[in-house]
């Protein structure tokens, strides 16, 4: 009940000013104004929190699915894992972004802006707040500042990761006319920094940040700026310690989907995940709004509206040698995956024969293989425009059909609205972390150990998809047995492993972008995917101003002093 209990307190706490002829009415708050000074306690500072912290999913500040928490759009659509889907002419904003050619007025990103600054902003209150209030404790200070620092910082990595060049805004902000010429990396950095210090490694509530999270949160801003010597210790920290707000150790799950499976979320494997529920009396507003879009279309699950759909490109990420069970990152695309594309749904079908990473089926939905327990995939009466996006379906997001009407909200226009969470770092995300930055340092048999760690759980047969009694498809997932000798086919390997493990959950795009290979493998990927694709013939990825989005021109006219704005735009827009 994140949203309709932080409503509840908003109305509750709002200043309300009955009209008065006394001497003392000029002095109380304006109608419909949040008083601060009502706020200025304990319940007030907590229910101010809970705000802060209800922004996660990116719904709430006038977005939904274009400001949705899991970057969808951004990170996967954009990344190559997924095409948008649908149709061509269903939410077109997402059309010139498949194509790198997003301009400053697609009212995408304006919601992205406003939603992580609201997020930037609802944080900052809580900071500014507790420090009129009097009934709170010392240790209950430190740990709502600490809280408050955490989600401040998620915005902001959020904004920085999309645009580059952004403000950075802290509780002491008085100007409304904001400037982005300073790179704030090291301001990010220093908020998870003091999270990671002063965050208890216990809290009452699961979906709370404690201090093995923020510290994941720290290493993963190293990553990005590339500090892998400082990044390394903190996620050896977190291999060996890390535990859940309820004191579990983290862990792999022994079963890839189980990560993916509202029935067993928050498990030793949830790092941090935006936490969602359904059948709150909150008409669906607690649910998975950002992804609503994302499930098939005109049966099975959700009912509506097929976007999200998987790339060729991805499934064929898939192939594995048949002997060693291992990938080929240098040649995948040279043998494809069968696929139903073209092929009516009555008429006869026989998937894909060759050997496959076992993670493909809980990652793709695919004709002819089990779709979690809504039977097998039919092909094409699934899909909404085959012709125009393809044939596969999305599944991570996805719910049983034995969840449904109890997982997912009843209320709801529609059933896609789910109570399972999305996982903003995994355990597995660490893991692999840390081999990158094993590679780094040149320790390449640490970084070789670490990711067989993941392929070793995707190699359990008791987590394979199965038609029956036997597996569905002909799987195999071998680990790397070779000692690595080579940094560069070490970073490759480990590199790849993300792609496979982390599909469809919004890190592609990004992880391109921090590696420095966005412009190689997203034009190598436009080469194949538009002899599938038409709509993509003639798109390409402009290196040195694709790698971020173009700044909203609705923010840039909205910080104008003195007849120039303080927010600049991006290079090439």
């Amino acid at each position: 009940m994140k949203r309709t209990l932080f409503n509840a307190i908003l109305i509750t706490l709002t200043g309300v000013v009955i009209y008065s002829c006394s001497k003392s009415f000029l002095e109380r708050s304006p109608l419909g104004s949040l008083d601060e000074n009502v706020l200025a306690n304990k319940k007030g500072v907590e229910g101010l929190l809970i705000g802060a912290y209800s922004l996660l999913d990116g719904y709430g500040a006038g977005g939904n699915w274009d400001a949705s928490g899991s970057n969808w759009v951004y990170g996967s659509v954009v990344g190559g894992d997924a095409h948008k889907g649908s149709d061509a002419g269903d939410q077109q904003d997402i059309n010139p972004m498949e194509r790198y050619s997003a301009v400053s007025t697609n009212g995408y990103f304006n919601n992205k802006w406003r939603t992580v600054y609201e997020g930037v902003t609802r944080a900052n209150n809580v900071l500014k707040i507790m420090a009129k209030a009097t009934d709170i404790s010392a240790a209950d200070q430190k740990r709502i500042s600490a809280e408050a620092r955490f989600l401040r910082g998620h915005y902001h990595f959020e904004a920085k990761k999309m645009w580059n060049m952004v403000p950075y805004v802290d509780e002491k902000n008085t100007t409304l006319k904001l400037a982005n010429d300073k790179d704030i990396w090291a301001n990010i950095e220093a908020d998870f920094q003091y999270a990671y210090d002063n965050l208890p490694e216990a809290q009452d509530l699961i979906g709370r940040a404690n201090k093995w999270s923020a510290g994941a949160f720290l290493a993963k801003v190293k990553m990005f700026r590339k500090d892998y010597a400082g990044a390394l210790p903190i996620l050896n920290a977190i291999i060996a310690s890390g535990k859940t707000p309820k004191g579990t150790k983290y862990a792999l799950n022994a079963k890839f989907h189980d990560s993916f499976d509202a029935d067993t979320k928050n498990s030793p494997e949830a790092v941090f995940s935006v936490q969602y529920s359904v059948n709150d009396g909150a008409n669906g507003d607690n649910a998975g709004w950002g992804d609503v879009l994302n499930f098939p279309y005109g049966g099975g699950p959700g009912g509506c509206c097929g976007f999200f759909q998987p790339t060729q490109d991805l499934v064929n990420s898939y192939q594995v040698d048949a002997t060693t069970g291992l990938p080929n990152p240098d040649a995948y695309n040279s043998t494809e995956v069968k696929n139903d594309q073209g092929v009516g749904a009555a008429d006869p079908f026989v998937p894909h024969t060759g050997t496959l990473d076992a993670r493909l089926d809980w990652t793709v939905g695919r004709r002819g293989i089990p779709y979690l327990d809504w039977g097998k995939h039919p092909g094409v009466t699934w899909i909404r425009d085959q012709a125009y996006s393809g044939p596969y379906s999305p599944i991570k997001n996805t719910y049983k059909k034995s969840q449904e009407g109890v997982l997912t909200d009843k209320s709801f226009w529609t059933s896609g609205v789910t109570a399972n969470n999305y996982t903003l770092i995994r355990f597995a995300d660490v893991l692999l972390w840390a081999a990158e930055a094993e590679v780094e340092a040149g320790s390449l048999e640490n970084a070789r150990a670490l990711v067989n760690q993941v392929r070793a759980r995707a190699a359990n047969p008791a987590g394979f998809v199965k038609d029956g009694a036997v597996n569905a498809a002909n799987y195999k997932v071998g680990l790397y047995t070779t000692p690595w000798t080579d940094k560069v086919v070490a970073r490759k390997a480990v590199h790849f492993e993300r792609k496979l493990e982390l599909a469809m959950e919004g890190h592609r795009f990004f992880d391109l972008v921090r590696w420095g290979e966005a412009a190689a493998t997203l034009n190598s990927y436009l080469n194949y995917e538009k002899t599938k694709r038409s709509y993509l013939n003639g798109a390409t990825f402009t290196a040195g101003v694709d790698e971020y989005f173009p700044i909203p021109q609705a923010q840039i006219d909205r910080h104008v002093e003195n007849g120039t704005s303080t927010l600049k735009q991006n290079p090439g827009y």
